[in-house]
């Protein structure tokens, strides 16, 4: 997730939908919330939670030019791949 101006929040979740919606109404407290990461840019599937949660720790771990470089390689304008999910 992203805000508009940039900050990037990066986790985990079983329900991307709810998730992205979660964040976009500032329902749960936290980094999320405080910073205004509203826009879904970026995301990855995975069948098995354990590797979810590797690969967070990992991505977590990068500098922020490789997660742009990342975020880029699939979405290079930043757009909110959530947009059209909800009424």
């Amino acid at each position: 997730m992203a805000s508009a101006r940039g900050t990037l929040y990066i986790g985990v979740t079983n329900d991307l939908e709810k998730r992205a919606w979660e964040h976009k109404n500032n329902v749960v407290e936290g980094f999320s919330k405080k910073y205004f990461c509203h826009k879904l840019i970026y995301f990855e599937h995975f069948s098995y939670i354990n590797d979810a949660i590797a690969r967070e720790k990992q991505l977590k771990g990068w500098r922020r030019s490789k997660k742009e470089n990342l975020i880029r390689s699939l979405n290079s304008h930043w757009n909110d791949l959530s947009s059209d999910w909800y009424s």
